[in-house]
């Protein structure tokens, strides 16, 4: 990078090309809109930047960040306890919850099942998942708190259907409905345009109209 810039301009272009998405250019463009920004707004930046590892923890039962440990969703009273809808990521999690019409609870295993990545299970929060499906099905907990189903809501990917199988291969024995999201064509789409594999699963997954 060119010495014409000021150290500090430079080290915060080089800080923010480190984002997942955000090239030299682009880093370089939101060094100059924040060169320009009034220090209230930067300021308030930098407050958000450091409170997500000061105020924020992962939930230990569902893995998701929160303010509290355990989160908000697992232990809001109003959810079904009986259901696990387990994601790969966050923000899978969190476009579920857009929807507003899934009430019961998430686990989020941080990633997929990537060999060639080296990413394995013990690099996912998989051990988790079946520790926590074990212990509210223990005589202890009793019915009432008995996992009966697993909503399987990772990506449509290799990598997601490969995580999926092997969730799934894991629990084929406990005593509980297992179920993976419908895949389809999307809203807008046309017919013409969609993949064999995608037109496979559309049909596979139709429902009385």
């Amino acid at each position: 990078m060119s010495h014409f810039l000021p150290k500090s301009v430079r080290d915060l272009i080089d800080e923010l090309s480190k984002l997942p998405g955000i090239g030299p250019k682009s880093a370089q463009r939101l060094a100059m809109h924040l060169l320009h920004s009034p220090e209230s707004k930067i300021e308030a930046l930098g407050k958000s930047v450091l409170a997500l590892k000061e105020n924020l923890v992962f939930c230990e039962t569902c893995w998701n960040i929160a303010e509290t440990n355990p989160c908000k969703i697992c232990t809001d009273e109003q959810r079904d306890k009986k259901i696990i809808c387990v994601v790969e990521d966050i923000l899978d999690a969190q476009a579920i919850e857009k929807t507003r019409e899934y009430k019961g609870l998430y686990h989020v295993l941080h990633g997929a099942l990537s060999p060639i990545d080296g990413i394995g299970p013990d690099q996912l929060k998989l051990s988790d998942l079946f520790k926590r499906i074990e212990k509210t099905g223990s005589a202890e907990n009793g019915e009432n708190s008995k996992v009966s189903e697993i909503i399987l809501a990772t990506n449509p990917s290799l990598e997601g259907e490969t995580t999926a199988l092997y969730i799934q291969k894991y629990l084929r024995d406990f005593d509980l409905k297992i179920t993976r999201i419908a895949r389809g064509l999307p809203v807008g789409g046309d017919l013409e345009y969609a993949d064999e594999v995608t037109l496979s699963r559309a049909m596979t997954g139709r429902r009385e109209f």
